[in-house]
């Protein structure tokens, strides 16, 4: 089978840092490759990959501000459709854009839903020619027909087992009301822990008005955007990792990287979550301040070893590849 993957360009892929988009692509690309199937990832070209990489744009739009996305995305999706013919399946990582054109795909079309921005969106959905597939259950437009539901994989190489832990709390992902930083930094400070934060800055006006003045070096301390190896080692040296999000989260990446190194999750019980973290067994979930701060005094009670274990059997990679290539055959030529 020859697969074509049209990642997004965004990031380099895998990314340095920050690209959760582009973090699930390189991994699905070096696992379907490793199983023998001729895939060709189309990506910045300063992507690594053991796949065929072919692209257009030399780096990821949010790593060059010479790079206009609107336009180099137009003419990504362009050249992937231009050579479409060639393979038996096109796999759409980037949103919506190549569903405008999908009527001038030469193959079955398969797009992950890596998240709907809004409702606006739609459209290019429900016109396309495309089969869809969601990241998690509750990820659903009722608008959509799913061939299924692929929960997203983790290198567990890369995320080491820590079976101590820490003190400290960590809050993982981009910073914006959306992630519900400033409410992280309230159940650390209520916990009586420190607060590791780690992340892109998203909303510049919210981190300065509601995340910096925190900020101490001290009782809160802010990384930044981390790559992968500092990842893991924050990740598997804290006691839990705090997600009070705000919205209803497609999936959440960074929960899932917590608990394969042993780390136990707090989370907003919202979108995906319930799905995601196993109660009692990967973490807590909860609904309030209060109860979050209640949760953060139990996560000691967690058996870290079974938390890996568990993240392991539900979000390997290997698992997320298998996943795709049983629609694969269904769906290509």
């Amino acid at each position: 089978m020859r697969v074509a993957l049209l990642g997004p360009i965004a990031w380099r892929t895998p990314p340095v840092h920050y690209g959760p988009w582009e973090l699930i692509t390189s991994l699905l690309a070096e696992g379907l490759t490793e199983r023998g199937v001729d895939v060709t990832l189309f990506a910045t070209l300063d992507s690594l990959t053991k796949a065929e990489l072919d692209g257009v744009v030399p780096a990821g739009y949010e790593e060059d501000p010479r790079i206009d996305g609107r336009v180099w995305e137009a003419i990504h999706v362009a050249h992937a459709l231009r050579r479409s013919a060639e393979f038996d399946l096109v796999h759409n990582h980037l949103d919506w854009l190549p569903l405008a054109f999908s009527e001038h795909c030469r193959a079955p079309m398969l797009t992950t839903v890596h998240g709907f921005s809004g409702p606006a969106i739609l459209p290019a959905y429900a016109r396309s020619r495309s089969s869809f597939v969601s990241i998690s259950d509750s990820d659903r437009a009722p608008e959509l027909d799913y061939v299924g539901t692929v929960y997203h994989g983790v290198d567990f190489g890369g995320l080491p087992f820590d079976p101590r832990g820490g003190d400290d709390l960590v809050a993982f992902g981009r910073i914006h009301p959306d992630k519900g930083t400033h409410v992280a930094i309230e159940i650390a400070r209520r916990a009586g822990r420190r607060l590791i934060l780690c992340g892109i800055v998203q909303d510049r006006r919210y981190f300065a008005e509601r995340v910096e003045p925190h900020i101490d070096d001290d009782r809160v301390v802010y990384h930044g955007s981390v790559g992968p190896e500092q990842r893991a080692r924050v990740l598997g040296g804290a006691a839990a990792l705090l997600h009070p999000i705000s919205f209803a989260e497609p999936f959440g990446l960074s929960v899932v990287e917590a608990m394969a190194c042993g780390t136990p999750v707090v989370a907003y019980r919202k979108g995906s979550m319930p799905e995601v973290v196993d109660e009692g067994i990967t973490g807590h979930l909860v609904d309030t301040v209060d109860q979050a701060v209640a949760a953060v005094a139990r996560v000691g009670g967690i058996d870290r070893q079974r938390c890996r274990q568990r993240a392991r059997d539900r979000f390997g990679a290997d698992r997320m590849v298998e996943d795709y290539l049983s629609i694969y055959r269904k769906l290509g030529r």
